[in-house]
């Protein structure tokens, strides 16, 4: 497998070709996959247990070399991870932990800046264990933004949350989106969530994209639309589910 940085045209963010990703000689996890995310894209991926959709975002973020591979990935520069835990460093205050490994004069001022837009201004010397999960994750989000990423990868980062703060951070996240526009890769497994904030959502199936539907709702998305009520009756029939459940569904290890 070959990860490249220079061979991406003006409107893509990510290219695949002919992805094949392997962790036993069993069968593939990913088997010859080919994706395309255009720059400033909002991108949602859905399967079931074990259809790759995990796989597939640590390959792009390069977190997997010791799994079998082949084919060719090519993403831009600057790519930041998001994950369900917030992954932050406990004996580093949040300021600390935002700004860990950035370099320059600057870096503190950019740190104070990305608590702000995520609603923790004032926070900047807060220890980690002081702070709700969703304000963990507000940090985590700030230290992925503070590195100006053109790809934004998102590995269920609000599945730990609960109902309504998961609400507040839909909002939290499209707003920075829309403020920010990288393109962004969403793992989760949440059909609504998908569709409440993806442009474009994909089902992954056994190593391939099966379906692929582009959310056109205009405004808010709201879940009582019939229109809404439709493309997630459509998505949950592609993940094998005759009816449609509520927002949140299974959670399962991918």
């Amino acid at each position: 497998m070959a990860t490249h940085t220079g061979g991406l045209t003006a409107t893509a963010a990510v290219r695949t070709r002919n992805l094949y990703r392997s962790f036993t000689d069993d069968r593939p996890v990913l088997a010859g996959l080919d994706l395309t995310i255009e720059r400033g894209e909002f991108v949602a991926l859905l399967g079931r247990s074990g259809s790759g959709k995990s796989t597939l975002l640590r390959a792009l973020a390069g977190l997997d070399q010791d799994a079998t591979g082949t084919g060719d990935i090519e993403v831009p520069e600057q790519v930041s991870v998001v994950f369900q835990d917030s992954r932050l460093l406990p004996w580093q205050r949040v300021l600390r932990n935002v700004v860990l490994g950035l370099e320059g004069p600057g870096a503190k001022a950019k740190g104070k800046e990305a608590l702000a837009e995520v609603g923790l201004e004032g926070r900047e010397r807060a220890w980690p264990r002081e702070l709700s999960g969703g304000e963990q994750q507000r940090v985590a989000l700030a230290r992925s933004l503070v590195r100006e990423p053109e790809l934004l990868l998102a590995d269920e980062p609000f599945g730990a949350l609960d109902a309504l703060t998961r609400i507040r951070m839909h909002g939290l996240l499209r707003a920075l989106y829309e403020r920010h526009r990288p393109a962004v890769l969403l793992v989760t497994h949440d059909v609504d969530e998908a569709i409440v904030l993806a442009d474009r959502v994909l089902v992954l199936d056994q190593g391939h994209v099966r379906t692929e539907r582009r959310i056109d709702l205009d405004g808010p998305r709201d879940p009582s639309d019939p229109r809404f009520a439709a493309i997630r009756t459509e998505l949950l029939s592609a993940l094998g589910l005759d009816s449609p459940r509520t927002t949140e569904t299974e959670k399962e290890e991918s």
